[in-house]
Formats: C-alpha cells, structure tokens, sequence
C-alpha cells in the first residue's frame, strides 16, 4: 500500500475513534475536536497537491532501475510552443536524448500541432496534459472532468494519431474524481521523482540544473516545463537543459520515453 493511502486510511481511522468516544463515553474537549479535524482535512488536502503520495490514485513516481542500461524519463509540460519546444527538441537531438511531452490539448493547432508532429517524427512521445489546463481541475465535478479529458484524447487521436496512455493532471492536483475518471479512460497518472520547479517566470536556471541532476538516478522521471502555459515567458530548462544533458551522460544514463522507461526487461 502507498505511503498517502496508509496515512489516510490512519486518519479516518483515528478520526472515526474520536468520534465513538465522544458518543460513548465523552465529548472529546473544543480544542482537541479542532485540532483533530482539522489535521484530518490537512492530510486529505496534502494528497491532493502532492502526487507522489499516491493517495487517491496509482501514481507512476519512477521506474524500476535497471543496473544494467540505467535510465531516466525527461518529461516536458505545457507545451506544444513554436517559440520554445523545438528549441527543447533540438537540444534532445544534440544530446541523442529522447523525451515525453504532456501536452494542452488547446494548444494542438497552428504552429503548435506542426511542433508536436515534429516532435513525433524526431522519437518523442507525446502525452496528456488535459484539454484546457483548468488551473481549478481538481475543483471539478465528475462530467467535467470526463468531458476535459475526452476531448484532449480526442484531439491527440484526430491530430496525431496518438492514443495517450500517461496523464498529468494540471498543476498535477489529483483526487479521487481524477483518478477514476482516468481509470475510465485508461490513463495512468503520471507524477515524478524530481522537479525542476522551472515552470515559474522568476526561476533560476542554475538552480534547476542543481534541483534535476541532484535527483535524476536509475529509474527516475524528472518533471520540467518546454514551455509556459501562456507563453508570456521561456522556462528556465531552456537554458538548464544543455547542462543537464551533459549530467546524463556524465553519470552514464540514457534519457528515454516513458514507454521506454516503464517498458518490462523482458519486452
């Protein structure tokens, strides 16, 4: 069991005993009540901004290593851009690196579906990011959800002919309405073991090189950004990412797909 799900399952449970003593025995005191809830409502919440915890959903963090070709999955968001993702795709190029691209549907046209079918042509894999990046996803009911996923399947399918099977929610908040709706779809949520925190317009390029190669080992996904949401700024992997490269293959890891990554040792 997931470490989240443990603590939830822990939460409730302590919760629900707070709650029979108070009805058989005696009200537990003002303060006790308050803190207890509220440290409940705190953990629910922690599942929902933190991925990793895998407390709502089967979360894909990393793969298992494989000592005997190391690997690591270079995961990009937000795009496609035609001003910033080919610059991403040629530094791939340079490096012999291959990446996955989580994708706004919206933004499959014009320049930018021509940018993702490159992207496709050169080796990488393209993925869902959602349909209309809702920065209030996770505040959504159930129809919504379905209708936003749906249609950016749809819009890889008619676009590209690509039938998705990772997802990253936006902002990758993720509850138990995400994650059955993409069980329905057959989308495994993707989050990550480490995060350049790039996708911000005053981050530092230096300290997202140090964040990326700090975690990146055997088996890990790093998360990082080929371009901003609105396009009204470059991410700061554009300029970390030639340094990162050069990590990789100084430390002997090849960047792949994430189908690659996930792919059995047997296949």
């Amino acid at each position: 069991m997931r470490a989240g799900r443990a603590l939830a399952y822990l939460s409730a449970t302590s919760a629900i005993g707070l709650a029979a003593r108070s009805l058989l025995r005696e009200p537990v005191p003002p303060l006790v009540a308050l803190g207890a809830s509220s440290a409940f409502v705190g953990v629910l919440l922690a599942g929902v901004f933190e991925p990793r915890l895998g407390m709502w959903a089967d979360t894909l963090v990393r793969a298992e290593p494989r000592d005997a070709a190391p690997r690591v999955a270079l995961t990009f968001d937000d795009g496609p851009s035609a001003r910033t993702t080919p610059l991403v795709l040629d530094r791939l190029d340079e490096a012999g690196a291959k990446g996955t691209f989580f994708v706004i549907g919206r933004k499959l046209e014009g320049e930018g579906l021509a940018v993702a079918r490159d992207a496709l042509a050169r080796g990488h894999e393209i993925a869902c990011h959602s349909f209309a990046h809702d920065r209030f996803f996770a505040l959504r009911g159930r129809e919504r959800v379905r209708e936003d996923l749906r249609r950016a399947l749809a819009t890889l399918e008619d676009a590209l002919g690509v039938r998705s099977k990772w997802l990253r929610p936006p902002v990758l908040h993720t509850n138990p309405i995400i994650a059955e709706v993409a069980e329905e779809l057959g989308l495994r949520i993707v989050a990550f073991s480490v995060r350049g925190y790039d996708g911000l317009a005053r981050a530092d390029a230096d300290r997202v090189e140090a964040r990326v190669l700090r975690g990146l080992d055997d088996g890990a996904i790093a998360l990082m950004h080929d371009a901003a949401e609105r396009e009204d700024f470059e991410p700061a992997s554009l300029r970390a990412l030639p340094a990162i490269l050069e990590g990789l293959e100084r430390a002997g890891l090849r960047a792949v797909t994430l189908s690659e990554l996930t792919r059995p040792t047997d296949a």
